[in-house]
């Protein structure tokens, strides 16, 4: 006599909700990681040919065309420039900083930040967008 079992497991389930979970997921993140890099400091970058991967870096220094400084979209005094800077990077695994000068910003205020970052041995990149 053969006995017949009412509920058999289905080894088959469908994929199809965790691929749409995942999916959002990643536009998501996709969405949010190009937002989280923007500064909030409006400047007119320089415009350049070439352009190579963005290394992210912890810290960022705007300089606007009036020659008023911000660091992480904060603004600071000159004198006070360099103590920020180095606090911020003191405990930091990638002691670099970006320069986002505006392209109408004298050279001597690019230049002063420049020299912040040799005193200290901090690595820098100069923002710059992409020339259409």
């Amino acid at each position: 006599m053969k006995i017949q079992r009412r509920n058999k497991a289905n080894p088959e389930f469908s994929l199809a909700a965790m691929t749409d979970v995942i999916l959002l997921m990643l536009i998501f993140f996709m969405v949010t990681s190009s937002a989280a890099n923007q500064s909030a400091i409006d400047v007119n970058l320089p415009k350049t040919g070439a352009v190579e991967d963005n290394i992210p870096n912890p810290l960022t220094v705007s300089i606007k065309p009036d020659g008023s400084y911000f660091v992480d979209d904060n603004p600071v005094n000159k004198g006070e420039l360099e103590q920020i800077i180095v606090d911020k990077l003191t405990n930091q695994t990638n002691k670099s900083f970006t320069i986002r000068a505006d392209e109408n910003t004298l050279h001597k205020d690019v230049v002063f930040v420049m020299e912040i970052a040799e005193k200290h041995k901090f690595n820098i990149a100069i923002a710059t967008v992409k020339d259409k």
